[in-house]
């Protein structure tokens, strides 16, 4: 049945006119909002007010009252709270409202009262209290808004509910205690929260400068395994956070605790501290907690792990100082034969195979004995793609070492291959570029370094930026590259650990011109030489002097970086190694070093909390 014409053309008015009304509403809206972004705030009451009234919804309400309080129209924000409550009396966060013109209005008794009746009459409803304690906030009150969640818990019967809003309270108000203890609640009635719990506190000790927050931290956390020494949760707590302030130590110390109480675990926590006390240098502890785990025999589940692990460390130590004294290092690879013997040569002892040929080659002198180990890695039937190609990366290493130029080329260029769009292809493809260097095709290594300078691996590219500049600066006129040629020579040399060979070379590239963009690099080279050679006070002098001389240049805070760890580690001065780091962090703020220059300064400030001047 066909709609009467008449019908038709009332139905079409009535759309155009419910248009046209919507169209002017909106219009008055993006005006009322202009003229309140603007400080025209009578302008926007006055609009406010009329579509408050012609559609009473919660927006308009608040806009009207936000451009009262701005007009300080107390009267008027007042009457229009009151009035809004009277007809949405679950509105709860209106007693908030009126408590702020109360207080505006210097009637502080009339503000609690109003504050206080908002808590009193919270329901089950969690969308209002979150409301009400967002008004709360919102009215710089959040005391009340502690109280509004305090009470909401006691009227549900359910002490566990809104901890992580408890939580985030407190951390705002400064009361870290009471945060704390409103996370360690959490963790009595639900263990399995640990890791979310350590999150946030997380969280807040990175966000927080203050140190009393570690402080109250480490005391609650005393005081909780005190009183509860059965519960796993809160030693887990301790070691994490020792962990946190790299207190390992401490944490090592907490970590036998809980072997001790809960064997069951199999030393599973004192491998999680020994790994990380690795990962930070902590040689001295990651190395007892590996040996502790071994202790408990070979039917523990952690014992082939900490076997490797314990020789991990000591390759780590020993390898971080040159050179070597003789005895520790052929007691060292005694250990490793002796571990072969134990273990096995297998797909799971791959990384002590590759240390011990790092040995061998490096430092005891014996290529021969390292390229079969290496081969032995090769040949071995369960080997994995990436085992497969860093034996093959290692083993190019070994071939670049002992002259055998093409040879290393041929498996860098293999590797790269297989791993095109991989970390450990662009690893490949950096070494070859730097056999190029060393083989001095100058410009062939400048454009595989170009290329690499986008890798996706941080390191990676800034070393391949940082060969690519000494090559570019360093071009000569006629593309000679005589000076380069000399300086990729004795760079080889030092590779190759021809140390007195390299420093004559340098020394000559050095006295060789009154100037040459090189300098800068030679006397790294020769401080890198003073320092395998145990001459400390001359490298120090040598750094010193690169400081000095080419504080503008690209290797400024890298002879920093090493002139601080030579200072703290080799000639007992951290004063100096303290200033050094502090210059890195206050003038060469974009370096790559500042974090770790920021972490070793702290450390020795809080070893000596009185400053120095070098």
């Amino acid at each position: 049945m066909r709609m009467p014409r008449i019908a038709r053309n009332g139905l079409l008015l009535f759309l155009l006119l419910w248009a046209a009304t919507a169209q002017a509403q909106q219009t008055q809206e993006q005006l009322a909002s202009h003229y309140f972004a603007n400080g025209e705030f009578a302008q926007a009451a006055e609009l406010y007010e009329g579509m408050y009234k012609r559609a009473p919804n919660k927006f308009y309400y608040q806009m009207l009252f936000r451009s009262y309080l701005q007009l300080e129209e107390w009267k008027e924000a007042e009457r229009l709270a009151e009035r809004r409550l009277r007809q949405n009396p679950k509105e709860l966060e209106l007693y908030v409202d009126l408590g702020r013109v109360q207080e505006r209005k210097g009637e502080t008794k009339r503000a609690i009262k109003s504050f206080e009746a908002a808590v009193d009459k919270i329901g089950f409803d969690s969308k209002q209290i979150g409301d009400l304690c967002q008004a709360f906030e919102s009215a710089n009150h959040p005391e009340y808004a502690i109280k509004t969640y305090l009470a909401a818990r006691k009227k549900m019967k359910n002490e566990y509910i809104y901890v992580g809003e408890l939580a985030a309270l407190y951390e705002r108000s400064g009361d870290y205690q009471a945060m704390m203890q409103e996370y360690f609640d959490l963790l009595d009635k639900q263990p399995r929260m640990i890791g979310q719990i350590q999150i946030s506190l997380q969280r807040v000790l990175s966000e927080t400068a203050n140190p009393k927050v570690a402080e109250g931290l480490r005391e609650a956390l005393v005081q909780r395994v005190q009183q509860h020494p059965e519960n796993k949760a809160y030693l887990d707590m301790m070691i994490w956070f020792s962990l946190q302030q790299k207190d390992f130590q401490f944490a090592m110390v907490q970590a036998k605790a809980v072997d001790g109480r809960f064997p069951e675990q199999g030393g599973e926590p004192l491998m999680r501290v020994g790994e990380i006390a690795q990962s930070n240098q902590a040689y001295d502890v990651a190395e007892e907690c590996y040996e502790a785990v071994a202790k408990k025999g070979k039917e523990g589940p952690f014992y082939f792990d900490s076997r490797v692990g314990e020789l991990n460390v000591r390759f780590a130590r020993i390898n971080r100082n040159f050179p070597i004294e003789n005895k520790k290092l052929w007691a060292l690879l005694h250990d490793y034969e002796a571990a072969f013997a134990e273990l096995g040569k297998n797909e799971h002892t791959v990384p002590l195979m590759r240390n011990y040929a790092d040995l061998m080659a490096y430092y005891a002198d014996s290529l021969q004995r390292a390229a079969d180990m290496l081969y032995d890695i090769l040949d071995l039937p369960r080997l994995s793609p990436q085992q497969r190609d860093e034996a093959k990366l290692a083993l190019g290493d070994l071939l670049l070492f002992a002259g055998e130029v093409w040879d290393a080329s041929l498996l860098y260029m293999q590797v790269e291959k297989s791993n095109k769009n991989e970390v450990i292809g662009s690893m490949a493809k950096f070494k070859n570029a730097k056999l190029s260097y060393y083989n001095h095709d100058f410009l062939w290594a400048k454009t595989q370094l170009d290329v690499l300078r986008a890798s996706t691996s941080k390191l990676i590219a800034n070393d391949a930026m940082e060969l690519s500049l000494l090559i570019s600066d360093n071009m000569e006129e006629g593309s000679t590259f005589d000076m380069l040629a000399r300086y990729a020579e004795a760079d080889l040399l030092l590779y190759r650990n021809q140390l007195d060979s390299a420093w004559a070379v340098f020394d000559a590239i050095a006295t060789g011109a009154l100037s040459h963009p090189l300098f800068d690099e030679v006397l790294l080279q020769k401080a890198k030489i003073r320092m395998r050679q145990e001459r400390y006070e001359e490298a120090d002098s040598l750094l010193e002097q690169l400081v000095t001389l080419y504080a503008y240049d690209i290797l400024a805070d890298d002879a920093l970086l090493l002139r601080a760890q030579l200072n703290e580690e080799k000639l007992n001065n951290p004063a100096k190694a303290r200033e050094c780091y502090e210059k890195i962090i206050l003038d060469y703020p974009t370096s790559l070093y500042v974090d770790e220059a920021r972490r070793k300064y702290n450390e020795l400030k809080s070893l000596d909390p009185i400053p120095h001047n070098g």
